[in-house]
């Protein structure tokens, strides 16, 4: 028994190493998602709002959904970033906004190798407003807590890039430190919102536009962290390693002085997710017909 026990144990050990090496493996951290979801409902116009505000905590818990699946289907991955530097100098012009005409241009294992973060979001707004025209109330629930998902990765400048994690410029660790480490510490201090969500007359438009925002900021998330660096030794930079741990944990001192020398922009872009989370929900209802849901159980 002890030496299954041992057995099993080195598999799960095994499996964590080799998701921690995987573009696939890194989305903004589970209380990220679950805060940017939340913050979504109170910017939800009347009288979409109520229903929202009513299933709130479904929407919460429910917000790391896709992150859980990437752990049994190896599929899911792709569905979280867009490396964008792949296609050349002029990504937007060389991606087809329309999944077909990708297909069509790159052919389906190029677009899953590189990702297709775009395309899964217009997927579920789809779903979405066809569950609002059924009335299907746990498919509401699920396609609204996957698109806060989808549309909050679009968010993270790091996903937007092959090097995803620094693993190309000596700086490991830095997708964790920015969308992670960042929101934890500092995420109780964030103004909510209250509003802002608008009728979307393009969301495809509003995808690519999301991503359009979020790419140039990746250079800038890279080179503040070198800058930063240059002022820590390893001692203040990491915590001392512990038996077990699988990666260097930053220290607060460290992870303070990232996110001051980034000047907001986790704040701002968590923000901007939170708004155009409820921007995508409130579009999906609109184009439904607007459907009456109070009687939704």
């Amino acid at each position: 028994m002890k030496k299954l026990g041992y057995f099993i144990s080195l598999v799960f050990v095994a499996f964590i190493l080799l998701i921690s090496r995987s573009p696939n493996a890194f989305s903004w951290g589970f209380y990220a998602h679950k805060k940017i979801n939340r913050m979504a409902v109170y910017g939800v116009p009347a009288p979409l709002a109520a229903f929202y505000k009513k299933n709130m905590e479904f929407i919460t818990k429910h917000a790391v959904d896709p992150d859980k699946k990437k752990f049994v289907d190896s599929a899911e991955g792709p569905h979280h970033y867009i490396n964008l530097d792949h296609y050349g100098a002029k990504p937007f012009d060389a991606l087809p906004t329309y999944w077909s005409a990708a297909v069509k241009k790159f052919t389906e294992d190029t677009l899953n190798k590189y990702g297709t973060l775009p395309y899964e979001i217009i997927y579920w707004e789809n779903k979405l407003t066809d569950a609002f025209k059924k009335k299907d109330l746990q498919l509401i629930l699920r396609a609204s807590a996957n698109i806060g998902h989808y549309v909050a990765d679009a968010h993270v400048p790091l996903h937007t890039i092959t090097n995803y994690n620094g693993q190309k410029t000596g700086q490991t660790g830095i997708h964790g430190l920015w969308e992670t480490a960042i929101p934890e510490a500092f995420g109780n201090t964030y103004a909510h919102i209250n509003g802002g969500a608008v009728y979307l007359k393009d969301p495809e438009a509003t995808v690519w536009n999301i991503l359009k925002q979020a790419y140039p900021l990746a250079q800038a998330v890279l080179a503040t962290e070198k800058e930063v660096t240059t002022h820590f030794t390893e001692s203040q930079k990491y915590l001392p390693h512990k038996n077990g741990e699988f990666k260097k944990q930053y220290t607060q001192e460290y992870i303070a002085a990232y996110n001051k020398a980034l000047n907001g922009m986790v704040e701002k872009q968590l923000r901007a997710s939170a708004i155009d989370v409820a921007s995508f929900w409130y579009t999906a209802w609109v184009n439904a017909g607007q459907p009456e849901l109070s009687e939704l159980k």
